[in-house]
C-alpha cells in the first residue's frame, strides 16, 4: 500500500486548469482498483491518494499518467506502508507484516 502526497508547484489557477483531466485520471485508477481514496489537502496545497500497487515502480508508472505530472503542476511524495490495522469496513485491505504472522489487534 502507498500513500501519495501531492504538493502543488504552481498557482491554483494553473492547478484548476488541469483539474478536470486529473479527475478523469483518478477515475480510471479507481475503476482499475488501484486507488482506494483521494482528496484535497487543507489548506489547499496539494492532495492525498491511497494506492494499492505491487511496488513503487508500479506507483511511479501510474503517477506518470497524471496530467498534473505531465504538466509539472505537482510534486509527488510516495510513502510505502503496511495497512496492518483497518476498520471492519476496510478489512479486505488489511495487510500482514512479513514474517510476523497475524497482525490482528496490533
Amino acid at each position: 500500500m502507498y500513500l501519495i502526497l501531492l504538493h502543488y508547484k504552481k498557482d491554483l489557477r494553473t492547478v484548476d486548469s488541469y483539474a478536470p483531466d486529473h479527475v478523469t485520471f483518478l477515475q480510471k485508477h479507481y475503476d482499475l482498483g488501484h486507488f482506494l481514496l483521494s482528496g484535497r489537502r487543507i489548506p489547499r496545497t496539494g492532495g492525498v491518494i491511497i494506492v494499492r500497487a505491487e511496488n513503487e515502480e508500479a506507483v511511479r508508472a501510474i503517477i506518470s499518467e497524471d496530467p498534473f505530472a505531465i504538466h509539472d503542476v505537482t510534486a509527488y511524495e510516495i510513502i510505502p506502508f503496511i495497512a496492518s490495522m483497518t476498520s471492519p469496513e476496510l478489512a479486505a485491505y488489511r495487510e500482514e507484516i512479513p514474517g510476523s504472522g497475524s497482525q490482528e489487534g496490533k
